[in-house]
């Protein structure tokens, strides 16, 4: 472990047009979080860059902790932009929200059930269609979501050409192409964070219909039973869904109770506000 300096990185061009942000830094505070404004989940399938984008916005260089209950690593930090602090939460790589391993419940859970401000979704320009996968699950859940288009250097490199505002059209949110390890996009991606954080941004998420009116009946009775047995429980409607669907995880949980505990345990909790310390921070090597 060694001191090394908290940099400051200016965002004065990230946007031309938009001097609201002009003159806005980025500190990064590492694991020097104490309470915060928003909460960020980072998701996106394994070798997409997710770690090289949370590393760029948190000064962090190694992953410590684990879930609780779980062996899958945990992995938070933090950064402050434009006058707000922001926790990171960078959840395990995964290619599907349908729970068919720990790594894949703890990134549905936590999107379902801690209520990120947003959720930021690092996707592979150079296989989109199987990044997208993942994309479209989270959309179903929340409407707070960011496309992080990475690897747009590779991309490049490969022929490969994404029209990334026709893709934000597609999909109704924030698309920002990214080549994270040379840095390219992150002031544009700490702009589309704090838009949507702050609700500056409203998205309109394209979402696929594809229930009838016998299916969405049966889902709106579950709904309210659902809710019934454990009031105030988020995104009831999806769970009803993977009910439906016989997923297992799910059915443990309602049948054993811990559903409703589940809002409970997923977010950060906040330590008492004490004086910010900005000058340095421990990194790992």
């Amino acid at each position: 472990m060694s001191n090394v300096p908290v940099s400051t990185v200016h965002a004065a061009s990230a946007c031309a047009t938009c001097p609201m942000y002009n003159g806005a830094q980025l500190t990064k505070l590492g694991i020097n979080m104490t309470d915060w404004d928003y909460i960020i989940a980072l998701a996106g399938n394994p070798n997409t860059g997710k770690s090289t984008v949370f590393n760029a916005l948190t000064g962090l260089r190694q992953h410590t902790g684990n879930w609780p209950g779980k062996t899958v690593v945990r992995a938070e930090g933090g950064f402050l932009y434009d006058e707000k602090r922001y926790k990171l939460v960078d959840l395990p790589g995964t290619y599907s929200l349908l729970s068919t391993s720990a790594d894949e419940e703890v990134a549905r859970d936590f999107i379902l059930f801690g209520q990120p401000s947003v959720t930021v979704v690092v996707v592979d320009a150079t296989r989109l269609e199987r990044n997208l996968n993942l994309a479209l699950q989270v959309l179903e859940i929340t409407d707070r979501v960011v496309i992080a288009l990475n690897l747009m250097d590779e991309a490049k490199r490969h022929g490969i050409e994404v029209d990334e505002r026709h893709l934000a059209r597609e999909l109704g949110v924030p698309v920002v192409p990214m080549a994270a390890r040379q840095g390219e996009g992150i002031q544009d991606l700490l702009k589309a964070i704090a838009e949507v954080a702050s609700g500056a941004y409203v998205t309109r998420p394209r979402r696929i219909n594809h229930r009838d009116p016998q299916l969405e009946g049966v889902v709106g009775q579950l709904v309210r039973q659902v809710e019934y047995a454990f009031p105030g429980l988020p995104n009831a409607r999806w769970v009803a869904l993977r009910l439906l669907d016989g997923d297992e995880s799910i059915e443990r949980a309602v049948a054993d109770g811990t559903l409703g505990q589940l809002a409970q345990t997923q977010a950060p909790q906040p330590k008492p506000a004490i004086r910010l310390e900005l000058e340095t921070a421990n990194y790992g090597d």
